[in-house]
C-alpha cells in the first residue's frame, strides 16, 4: 500500500523553474563547461555536448520529475510508492535513499566551496586584488585554504543561510530565494558579459570557445560531454525527485526539463563571454577549475580598468549559483526526515544543517592541516586521495551513477506504460517514444561504463 504524504506546491510554473534552474547551475558551470569547451573542440564539443543533454540527461531528468510528482513524497517515499503501484518491491525506495545520501555528501564539500566565494567577494570589495601579481594571487588562495578557521567561518556562514532559508519551508522559504538569486544571477552575468566583450579580448575568444575542431573529438570527448551533460544539471542527486513532488498536474514536465537544460547550457556559454575575454586579454593562463576563479581571475581584475567594480560583481554571481545549488541540494535532505523520522522542518533543517556542517570540517582539513592524509589509499581507486577527493569521488563517480541507473531500470522495465504515462503527464507520442527507448536501452548500460571506466582509470 502507498503512503500518501501530505506536500507543499509551488505557488507556480514560473517558481519551480528558478528553483530548478537555480539547483542545476552552479560554480562547475561557471569555472568548468566553458574551459572543457574550448579543450575539446569548441563548437564541436557544444554540438557533442548538446546531444548528450538532450539523449541522455533529458529523459532522466523527466523521469526524476515524473517520479517526484507521481510518489508526492521525499525521493525514498517517491520511488516507494512509485514501485508499489507498479506491483515492485517496496524495497525500490531504498534507491531514493542512495540519492538522499550522495547529495548529502556532495553538500557537506560544496557548501566550504561556496564559502570561498564570500571570502573573495570581500576581498574584493575592500580592494585586495589591486595591482596583484601571479604570485600574490596564488599566495592569497593558499592563505584562504590553508586557514581552517577561516574556511570554517565562511563554511558556517553558508549553512546558516541555507538553514534560514530552509526552515521556513517551500513558498516562504526556497521560492522568496530565489526570486532574489537568480535574477540578481542573470543581472551580473549580463553585466559580466558586456563588460568583458568591451573590454577583453573577444576575438580569442570566440576562438577558443566557438571554433569547431572535430580533430580534438575522441571517444574520451563524448564521455566528457555525458558526464558534464549529467552531472551539470544534476541527476541522481535527489534534488529533482523532491522538486517534483510540488508539482501540480497541468506542469508539463518535458518542457520544464528541456527549459531546465537550455537555461543551464545558457548560463555555462555566457559564464564563458564572462570570464575567457578577461583572461586572454592579460595573457593569463585559462586553467580549469578553481584555479581560474580564485587565482587567474583576481590579477585580471586587479589590472583592468573598473576592476574594483567588476570584481565584486562577479564573486556576487558566483555567490548566487552557489547558494541556489546549496538550497536546492539540501532540501530533498530535509524531506527525507521529515518523513522518515517524523521530524517538522524547523527541527529536523537544523539537525541536516548541523550534520553537513559537521562533517563538511573533514573536508576543510583536508586543504591544509590533513592534506597529506589519504584515508583510503589501499582502495585503489582512492588511492592518493585527500577526505575531499574522497567526498567527491564517492558521490560523483558512484553513488550518483548507481543511483541513476536503478532509477532509470525502474522507471523504465519496471513501472507499466499507464502509469509511466500518468506520471509523465502526456500521451503515446514522438517524445513518449524517444522517452521508452533511451531510459530502457541507452542510459542504463552507458551509465555502467562509466561507472567501470571511471573506477578502472
Amino acid at each position: 500500500m502507498t503512503i500518501e504524504k501530505q506536500t507543499e506546491q509551488w505557488s507556480s510554473t514560473a517558481s519551480f523553474l528558478l528553483a530548478a534552474v537555480g539547483f542545476s547551475v552552479g560554480l562547475g558551470n561557471i569555472w568548468r563547461f566553458p574551459y572543457v569547451m574550448g579543450e575539446n573542440g569548441g563548437s564541436a564539443f557544444l554540438i557533442i555536448y548538446l546531444i548528450c543533454a538532450f539523449l541522455i540527461a533529458l529523459p532522466l531528468l523527466v523521469s526524476e520529475l515524473a517520479i517526484g510528482r507521481q510518489g508526492r513524497g521525499s525521493p525514498v517515499l517517491s520511488m516507494r510508492n512509485v514501485a508499489i503501484q507498479s506491483g515492485a518491491s517496496s524495497r525500490w525506495g531504498n534507491v531514493g535513499g542512495i540519492a538522499v545520501i550522495c547529495v548529502f555528501v556532495i553538500m557537506t564539500y560544496y557548501t566550504v566551496i561556496a564559502g570561498w566565494t564570500f571570502d573573495y567577494f570581500f576581498l574584493s570589495v575592500t580592494g585586495s586584488f589591486e595591482n596583484m601579481s601571479a604570485h600574490q594571487s596564488d599566495e592569497m588562495f593558499k592563505d584562504l585554504t590553508g586557514n581552517p578557521w577561516r574556511l570554517l567561518f565562511w563554511h558556517s556562514i553558508v549553512n546558516i543561510i541555507v538553514y534560514l532559508v530552509l526552515r521556513r519551508g517551500v513558498q516562504a522559504g526556497i521560492e522568496k530565494a530565489v526570486y532574489f538569486l537568480m535574477p540578481a544571477l542573470f543581472i551580473c552575468l549580463i553585466i559580466m558579459v558586456i563588460y568583458a566583450i568591451t573590454t577583453g579580448d573577444i576575438i580569442k575568444t570566440s576562438h577558443f570557445m566557438l571554433t569547431p575542431d572535430f580533430s580534438k573529438v575522441t571517444i574520451k570527448t563524448i564521455l566528457i560531454a555525458v558526464g558534464q551533460a549529467f552531472f551539470s544539471i544534476g541527476i541522481g542527486m535527489a534534488s529533482l525527485i523532491t522538486f517534483g513532488s510540488y508539482l501540480n498536474k497541468k506542469v508539463s514536465i518535458p518542457m520544464s526539463g528541456a527549459t531546465i537544460i537550455i537555461a543551464d547550457t545558457g548560463v555555462a556559454l555566457l559564464a564563458g563571454l564572462a570570464i575567457f575575454p578577461l583572461v586572454f586579454a592579460f595573457g593569463l593562463e585559462p586553467s580549469s577549475g578553481p584555479g581560474l576563479i580564485f587565482q587567474t581571475l583576481p590579477i585580471a581584475f586587479g589590472q583592468m580598468t573598473g576592476g574594483q567594480i567588476f570584481g565584486p560583481i562577479f564573486f556576487f554571481l558566483l555567490i548566487a549559483a552557489a547558494m541556489t545549488s546549496c538550497i536546492g541540494g539540501i532540501e530533498s535532505v530535509i524531506a527525507w526526515i521529515d518523513e522518515h523520522k517524523g521530524i517538522n522542518r524547523k527541527k529536523g533543517s537544523l539537525i541536516i544543517i548541523f550534520w553537513a556542517w559537521l562533517v563538511g570540517f573533514l573536508s576543510i582539513l583536508s586543504f591544509n592541516e590533513w592534506s597529506d592524509f589519504y584515508p583510503l589509499n589501499f582502495i585503489p581507486a582512492f588511492a592518493g586521495k585527500t577526505i575531499f577527493d574522497c567526498f567527491d569521488f564517492l558521490a560523483a563517480n558512484i553513488l550518483l551513477l548507481i543511483g541513476a541507473t536503478l532509477t532509470s531500470f525502474m522507471i523504465g522495465w519496471l513501472v507499466p506504460k499507464h502509469i509511466q504515462l500518468d506520471a509523465i503527464g502526456g500521451k503515446e507520442g514522438y517524445f513518449y517514444f524517444f522517452w521508452r527507448i533511451v531510459i530502457r536501452f541507452i542510459i542504463p548500460p552507458l551509465l555502467l561504463l562509466i561507472l567501470v571506466f571511471g573506477l578502472a582509470v
